[in-house]
């Protein structure tokens, strides 16, 4: 409700999908994560058409994670774990702020941020694991763990994405794993790429606002951590011999295609425990600079 109200006030254009037409639409993933709530999941895409625009202005997608409260599901998580869970919906509040700023600033970039929107809940109607779930581009995706719910909305995200606005580049923003926070801190952010001019894009801009990334590999031997005994793709690797922001990347490659893409993994930096210079408290709102220079970066680029 709020995404489109700011976006309406914006004059922006709006396309929401609720419930019902998400599971009409084959959005499995998304609908399984939120089906154990009382609140039923969304999707809102959010587009900014620059007048006058060339036609062949780039084309930029923004995906973000907007896990609204995240109990882990049936995996619960510990109770301290859960503290800070309502910020798990950082990146999709990162991409609507980022797609109504570039509109502000009049960029000459098509712009359009994807939000995929649910709670993940427990309760009889939970997905649980070992269910199998059809994802809205037809990937069978077999669940290994409930509390691995980011990447599977995201998929999703990413998926319709990509068919619907044909982007010329995609970027993903999401508190998506431990794991990079116990790689690089409270402060830093995971940058993983398949596009290495899109990556430099972003890390210059990380030097220009202080919002800092560091680019970790795409291991492409890690792929097949991701098998499954029963279908295609798992949604966690089956062993657990590290390296979970890398395989949580891969696993959203498997839906990007051939578009450019950049998953960014605010896990680490999207709250904080305390204020401490530009960064206050709690909700730090981490990556809305840094998308906002990447958007002027590559409009620069044309």
């Amino acid at each position: 409700d709020v995404a489109e109200r700011l976006a309406h006030a914006a004059g922006l254009a709006v396309t929401r999908l609720d419930g019902p037409a998400l599971a009409a639409g084959g959005f499995g993933g998304l609908t399984a994560v939120g089906q154990g709530s009382a609140s039923e999941p969304a999707l809102v895409a959010v587009t900014y058409t620059p007048e006058d625009a060339p036609a062949d202005a780039r084309r930029v997608v923004l995906v973000g994670k907007g896990i609204t409260y995240d109990t882990g599901g049936i995996d619960i998580k510990p109770r301290t774990s859960m503290v800070t869970m309502k910020n798990d919906m950082s990146g999709a509040a990162v991409v609507l702020a980022t797609v109504l700023a570039a509109a502000e600033a009049r960029l000459p970039l098509h712009v359009t941020a994807v939000l995929p929107l649910a709670e993940n809940h427990f309760g009889a109607s939970s997905y649980r694991r070992a269910d199998v779930l059809t994802m809205v581009d037809g990937t069978r995706v077999e669940v290994g763990n409930t509390d691995a719910e980011g990447r599977l909305v995201l998929a999703d995200g990413i998926a319709w994405a990509r068919s619907t606005f044909s982007p010329d580049a995609l970027i993903d923003v999401a508190t998506l794993t431990g794991a990079a926070e116990v790689a690089l801190g409270p402060r830093t952010a995971a940058l993983l790429a398949t596009d290495d001019a899109l990556a430099r894009t972003i890390e210059q801009s990380a030097r220009t606002t202080g919002e800092a990334v560091w680019r970790l590999p795409l291991v492409d031997e890690y792929d097949e951590r991701l098998g499954s005994t029963v279908t295609e793709l798992r949604n966690v690797p089956a062993d657990e011999r590290g390296g979970g922001a890398i395989t949580a990347a891969l696993f959203l490659r498997r839906f990007v295609g051939d578009v450019p893409w950049a998953h960014v993994d605010i896990a680490g930096p999207a709250h904080a425990d305390k204020a401490s210079h530009e960064v206050p408290a709690g909700a730090t709102g981490f990556g809305a600079r840094l998308l906002l220079s990447t958007l002027e970066g590559l409009a620069a680029r044309d």
